[in-house]
């Protein structure tokens, strides 16, 4: 237990969390390895208007999950970083440059459901303009909801491995994977947990405090769902529906 709870206070200190999702994730974690050239990936040509990879994971929503990161060309390039609602990288990550605020986070002012932090608009999700998925890779890509982050959190085996030499995760189900690399994540100019930590935006604003979205976070040994503050840059890996 005191192992568990000194691992979570080291992922807040470096990611900034507000607050825990205490739901631990089974992992497996193995030594250098390269993971199956197979991985069931399906070419999206057949999805209109569309030239990325992604793979059906079985779920059972039906997500497709693609293949790289936002901004990557392979699955173990780390890709861009984005504040939450942000559609471009940028060079440092904080209130005072973050696009829906007046310079701190109690002054936000778009995706804010308590007056505590700003103009209340009760917007819960990212509009398509903000969603840094859909302006990167076009008509149909999404960032996930908390719920499909969940989905893919609670449906599938995590495996710790290194593709090409990089740490990250294998996510597997239905006998065919994605692989999330540990990107790490940009905070008020530090960047931390590269090649230990990864930092997955959702599009899902917190339910609670409004200075904060849901993200998936993890480590060689855990995997949770954690709200986060919203300045930071973060990884995406966007999701498009199967219908």
């Amino acid at each position: 237990m005191k192992k568990n709870i000194l691992l979570l206070v080291v992922i807040a200190v470096l990611f900034g969390c507000n607050k825990k999702d205490t739901t631990k994730t089974d992992t497996n974690s193995v030594s250098e390895s390269s993971l199956k050239q197979d991985e069931g990936i399906y070419s999206s040509d057949n999805i209109s208007n569309s030239k990325y990879d992604y793979v059906d994971l079985g779920l059972p929503s039906g997500t497709l999950w693609a293949t790289t990161n936002v901004g990557a060309d392979k699955p173990e390039d780390y890709g861009d970083y984005f504040a939450w609602g942000e559609t471009t990288p940028k060079s440092s990550y904080d209130w005072s440059n973050y696009k829906w605020c007046r310079g701190s986070d109690k002054t936000m002012t778009k995706y804010c459901s308590d007056s505590d932090h700003g103009s209340v608009d009760n917007k819960m999700e990212l509009e398509l303009s903000d969603d840094a998925a859909y302006v990167n890779m076009g008509s149909g890509w999404r960032m996930p909801t908390r719920e499909q982050q969940d989905e893919l959190r609670e449906n599938c085996k995590w495996t710790w491995k290194k593709r090409n030499g990089v740490n990250g995760y294998e996510v597997s189900h239905n006998g065919k994977s994605i692989f999330l690399p540990a990107a790490g994540a940009h905070l008020r100019g530090l960047v931390d947990g590269i090649g230990t930590h990864g930092a997955y935006w959702s599009r899902t604003l917190d339910t609670c405090i409004s200075d904060g979205a849901y993200h998936v976070i993890f480590t060689s040994g855990y995997v949770g769902l954690f709200d986060i503050y919203r300045d930071g840059g973060r990884s995406v890996r966007a999701v498009r529906s199967s219908n």
